[in-house]
């Protein structure tokens, strides 16, 4: 508690792209809810708070944390761990904190190649191929940047985490209802779910929230939809040939994308009890191929331009893949310099 007896609420961004944020925010006047009912110690989007502010207040004294983004260098790791202390209850919040998300792609590429991406592609101006240096020298001292480390982590591969909220970003009717069971909480009014526990989201599929008909049509080819001529506004997108990833993905988005004949990408994560996202999703893409053969299935699937970014999209580094082998082996190579040392 703080010294005016409200509990205390933090907010950080990590390795993500900011939704998670404005999310919050589009909660309108609920936002005042938080703001009647917490002390706002610690959000550096919208509060001037330093780290060692943070640093300075007793270990578990932050009532409420949500961490949005994956870990992708020692800042996000070291705040990983500073508000794990502080807090009484650390939320994974949103699909980059929970599963990766989008960033957990450059999993499959090592640091060098993302570099190279970033800093030597046709869309950037340095001719003298500059890097990013953790450390450098100038006249008022040395200067320190975040190390980017080779692979992206989940939050709970980093910390112990209370609750998971997906979602890019978690939709905000959903945010409100969370708010709303923790202000009851603390004042006793009701129960907070199992440590663990998924939140702000449902048990089961996209596809059980889709009002589209399912007709057990078998295709033979997937498609791009922008090359359908005609997407029927009725029928199951996956009938029709468009790799949907309803039949893997956690509802509690109320299927807004199937519903306006967009295919859902999967970004509230893996349905309940699945092992490994893509492993799923790919069993449900070949469930409506019409054919039995291997090079039949095969020749369907072909017509997904990009296999790893539709199976993974949000969920690489929380699958059984995790990363490609060059990138785990540079992991590897920091984890023991830094035993040694």
């Amino acid at each position: 508690m703080s010294a005016n007896g409200k509990p205390r609420f933090a907010m950080y961004w990590a390795a993500g792209c900011g939704g998670c944020e404005i999310a919050v925010l589009n909660i309108h006047e609920k936002i005042l809810d938080v703001d009647a009912n917490f002390e706002v110690v610690f959000w550096p989007v919208a509060v001037d708070t330093k780290y060692k502010d943070v640093e300075a207040m007793p270990d578990g004294s932050i009532t409420l944390t949500l961490f949005n983004g994956g870990i992708r260098n020692s800042e996000n790791e070291e705040l990983a761990h500073l508000l794990r202390r502080k807090s009484q209850i650390l939320v994974a919040f949103g699909a980059c904190a929970c599963e990766g998300g989008i960033p957990g792609l450059a999993n499959l590429s090592t640091p060098q190649a993302v570099f190279e991406a970033a800093y030597d592609s046709v869309s950037t101006d340095n001719p003298d191929s500059i890097r990013p240096q953790s450390v450098w020298n100038v006249p008022e001292g040395e200067l320190h940047i975040p190390e980017f480390y080779p692979v992206l982590k989940t939050l709970d591969q980093v910390v112990p985490v209370d609750y998971f909220m997906p979602g890019c970003p978690p939709e905000s009717h959903q945010i409100a209802a969370v708010v709303d069971l923790v202000i009851q909480a603390l004042q006793g009014k009701a129960e907070l779910p199992p440590p663990g526990s998924v939140i702000g989201a449902g048990s089961s599929t996209v596809c059980d929230e889709c009002p589209r008909a399912r007709n057990v049509k078998l295709i033979r080819q997937y498609r791009r939809i922008q090359h359908l001529s005609r997407v029927d506004p009725t029928l199951c997108l996956l009938e029709q040939g468009i790799p949907c990833n309803g039949p893997a993905t956690r509802d509690g988005c109320g299927a807004l994308c199937p519903k306006v004949g967009a295919q859902c990408i999967g970004c509230y994560g893996p349905a309940q009890g699945t092992l490994d996202y893509g492993a799923r999703l790919l069993s449900a893409l070949a469930s409506v191929v019409d054919g039995k053969e291997p090079e039949e299935i095969e020749q369907a699937l072909a017509g997904i331009p990009d296999p790893a970014g539709q199976v993974y999209r949000f969920s690489l580094a929380n699958s059984l893949l995790g990363a490609s082998k060059e990138a785990w082996e540079q992991e590897e190579e920091i984890h023991e310099a830094a035993h040694h040392d």
